[in-house]
């Protein structure tokens, strides 16, 4: 066997393996032996095919099939005994000939690898400086979100005029059905839906289509009582008189909702509930603060490696690993943000091993919670029982590619970490429109 190895363009090896019969030949007669033994073939007792009837019928499948295995397995060994490290894995390369299995013994395999370039970097508090970005809390998103948070534990009261979003009871009558008390919430309306509601009161009397006003089918079954499939037969055309309008009132900042809403006793007083949604607001924002310093730090490592990787090594091997999925010409399209991901990717195994950074199963499993909680709060359930977050994060974490993703994401937080504590980091507030147009940069 000879492998010999031939630099090409910027970052990218050819690997030429020759190999004969001394190399693969004992592969090759040990899998005719074996597929003697299980030939079933007309006119022959099982394991009694003559040898020369397999040759003729397989022989050259697999003398395909052993001497490529075999070409491939000495790369790997070459690769790993001369320590070079490489992108993506070892492709087959666009100059392989063809072969002649009915008459040569000796082959010549083709393999293309992408070389991985070197990190030469250092990083310093001195020279290396990044800003991360708070979202100021202002006076209008303090309102917003003080509002909503009362509105958790407010109640309906009766009001005369309708102002924005309150809940209507409405009588629905198109001569043929006639729905007393049924239900209408302005708070689920776009602006322009519920704007001939604005400023009614009980008593306004207008003509609707229930295919509008209840947009989803079971909504208008429910409303009117009946069953989905016979809605076709009714009229949409309505006449809607209004007959309650009720509103969401805050509950009043005393000690009973104080210890209705905080039961630990942190909060006692207004100034300390004020003072609690700000901290809330903080803890909301932290994760796209915290995500745009990531994507922030992700572009600054990355300009200052300023990696050489092999470009059209790695469109190559995107083509060749995803086996026809995508055209050249699809590769091409997305291949920018693929590279950055890959090297951004590259790089931080790099500060793990720098770092010696490691990741917890017990880690792992409080962020499989962390993503649970999440998931229960989209469905309504802010506070989910703890055996329901266990058992939904175990359910994470024996599922193969989604544990991989809380790894992932675990490691590039202690990456993220490591990073900051390499460089100056200066903390600044703006306001929500500036962040969003930094974010916007970035994306």
């Amino acid at each position: 066997m000879n492998i010999t190895r031939e630099n090409r363009e910027q970052g990218t090896s050819l690997l030429k393996v020759v190999v004969d019969t001394n190399d693969y030949g004992e592969a090759v007669d040990k899998q005719l032996r074996e597929m003697k033994r299980k030939a079933n073939i007309p006119g022959f007792r099982p394991g009694m095919v003559p040898m020369g009837i397999v040759k003729k019928m397989y022989g050259k499948g697999i003398l395909a099939e052993q001497s490529y295995r075999t070409a491939s397995n000495a790369v790997f060994e070459y690769l790993q005994k001369e320590k070079i490290d490489y992108l993506g894995d070892v492709i087959p390369s666009d100059e392989q000939g063809d072969f002649d299995f009915d008459n040569n013994t000796e082959f010549e395999f083709l393999f293309e690898i992408g070389e991985a370039p070197k990190i030469d970097m250092t990083l310093s508090a001195e020279k290396d400086k990044l800003t991360y970005n708070k979202i100021k809390v202002d006076k209008k998103m303090h309102e917003d979100y003080r509002s909503n948070y009362l509105r958790r534990y407010g109640r309906l009261v009766d009001v005369e005029t309708v102002e924005k979003d309150e809940a209507l009871n409405v009588t629905l009558d198109n001569g043929e059905l006639r729905i007393e008390e049924a239900y209408v919430g302005l708070i689920s309306m776009s602006e322009q839906e519920r704007a001939p509601f604005i400023g009614k009161q009980v008593g306004y009397k207008t003509q609707v289509d229930i295919n509008e006003l209840y947009k989803k089918p079971e909504q208008r079954a429910a409303v009117l009582q009946v069953k989905a499939e016979e809605l076709e037969g009714i009229n949409p055309k309505f006449e809607l008189e209004i007959t309650k309008i009720r509103r969401f009132a805050d509950p009043e900042l005393n000690e009973e909702f104080f210890k209705m809403a905080f039961p630990a006793g942190n909060v006692t007083s207004e100034k300390e509930f004020d003072k609690f949604i700000d901290e809330d607001i903080e803890r909301e924002l932290k994760r796209e603060t915290d995500y745009l310093f990531t994507m922030q730090l992700r572009d600054y490592i990355l300009d200052k490696a300023a990696l050489a990787m092999p470009v059209e090594f790695l469109k190559r091997w995107l083509y060749v690993i995803n086996e026809g999925k995508f055209s050249r010409e699809d590769i091409e399209k997305d291949f920018d943000q693929f590279l950055k991901m890959f090297t951004w990717n590259y790089l931080q195994k790099h500060f793990i091993e720098q770092g010696q950074l490691t990741v917890t199963a017990d880690e792992a499993m409080e962020e499989a919670k962390v993503f649970a909680q999440a998931q229960f709060a989209q469905y309504g359930m802010p506070s989910a029982p703890a055996e329901m977050l266990e058992n939904f994060a175990k359910q994470i974490m024996e599922n193969k590619e989604q544990q991989s993703k809380v790894y992932e994401k675990l490691y590039e937080v202690k990456v993220v970490e490591y990073l900051k504590s390499q460089i100056k980091v200066s903390e600044k507030s703006i306001s929500a429109d500036d962040f969003a147009k930094l974010a916007k940069e970035v994306a």
